[in-house]
């Protein structure tokens, strides 16, 4: 069955992610974790493995946990239930490790670099156990690794955005660290230098070897940065996978709505082929498709890029109307309405000639499989998916 089926598990199954690699490499273990703030249970039975030098991304809308569970794991929070665990070693419950001792980094959203101390000093600070000559041994290093070696004399105030960032990453990793914690570490940043700086650090940690735990809202960012991204829901744990994987083959229309624009176009399945209301698509395309689903109706998840719109020929008949336009610079994002009142999007560079409003014909292009949903799985109370 494809991926895309796991939906059909019962709702109270374990929020867990397996590691089919083995245990040998695992530097940290979230197993059954829960967490509440009074009657509010914000973390369920959430159980999550890393492992050495992967750089993995908790993604989610505000409110989902994620930042719980950062704090959950550097020590700054007590769980409920459940145990964390460091290299083998359970840090928490009646075994519980302050922060300052777990061997464990964090680099803030908000830099927080001493103002009075110069970028040496500030990546110096945590270094209590070195020597003088080991200090500045270490100090030079880091400097070099974030490509800052002639600014360790300056403040943080003489510094730009990406600089204090790279000052930032450096102190927290001057300890070296077991594992470095992320808190939505580029969003105090302009778009253009948001995009650069999440490059820059990638490569500084992959080149550190360091394993490494990012939080973000943002897809974008955690698609591009990691090596693996955990998408967190209503304090679930909702996939766990390789970001391609997890775009390509969502396992809940949560995930597939959350990472990036996502149309369900209704399909009957019919021997070789899946008939859609943009035409057949042939069976093999679609991902994982079980025969047990033959003669039943699903939902076939395209992308905006997955789909094109086109202005009607004369003997044509029109799968909808364009009923929205949104500019996105190099190209526009296009809402048809289709005849079944199904809505799908459509991307398109800025000078393709698609009509601004009136019939269309849309069609599936997507060269890659589909992810699909069972029919019966669609949300009651929402709209987009009609009756």
């Amino acid at each position: 069955m494809s991926n895309s089926t796991t939906t059909t598990q019962p709702t109270d199954a374990p929020n867990r992610q397996s590691d089919d690699d083995g245990e040998s490499d695992v530097v940290l273990e979230l197993d059954g974790l829960q967490k509440s703030y009074g009657t509010e249970e914000v973390i369920h039975d959430l159980s999550l493995s890393v492992r050495e030098g992967e750089i993995l991304t908790l993604l989610g809308p505000s409110g989902c946990g994620k930042t719980t569970t950062l704090r959950l794991l550097a020590g700054l929070e007590r769980p409920d239930a459940g145990a964390v665990r460091l290299n083998g070693r359970t840090v928490s419950g009646d075994d519980f490790v302050p922060p300052e001792e777990r061997g464990v980094g964090v680099v803030f959203q908000e830099f927080a670099l001493f103002p009075h101390l110069t970028a040496r000093e500030n990546i110096a600070f945590g270094l209590v156990d070195y020597s003088e000559a080991e200090t500045d041994r270490r100090v030079d290093e880091l400097l070099d690794l974030v490509d800052l070696p002639g600014q360790g004399d300056s403040y943080p105030d003489e510094l730009s955005g990406g600089q204090q960032q790279r000052v930032a990453l450096a102190r927290s990793l001057a300890p070296e660290p077991d594992i470095l914690l992320l808190d939505e570490p580029f969003s105090n940043l302009d778009v253009d230098l948001r995009v650069q700086m999440r490059e820059e650090v990638r490569d500084i940690l992959k080149e550190a070897g360091v394993t490494a735990i990012s939080v973000t809202h943002d897809q974008e960012e955690a698609l591009s940065i990691s090596d693996r991204v955990a998408v967190m829901n209503d304090g679930n744990l909702e996939q766990v996978g390789d970001p391609e994987v997890v775009f390509q083959h969502p396992e809940s229309r949560f995930v597939a709505g959350f990472l990036g624009y996502a149309s369900f176009i209704p399909g009957y399945v019919s021997g070789n082929s899946v008939e859609t209301d943009l035409g057949r698509v042939p069976r093999e395309q679609i991902h994982g498709l079980a025969p047990e689903y033959d003669h039943t109706r699903i939902d076939v998840l395209v992308r905006p890029d997955d789909v094109s719109a086109r202005a009607c020929g004369a003997d044509e008949e029109p799968s909808g109307r364009v009923t929205a336009r949104r500019y996105l610079g190099p190209t526009f994002l296009y809402e048809v309405e289709l005849e079944t009142g199904e809505r799908v999007q459509c991307m398109h560079n800025h000078d393709e000639n698609v009509p601004d409003d009136g019939p269309v014909v849309v069609e599936i292009e997507a060269g890659h499989e589909l992810a699909w949903f069972p029919r019966e799985q669609r949300p009651e109370d929402d709209s987009r998916y009609g009756d």
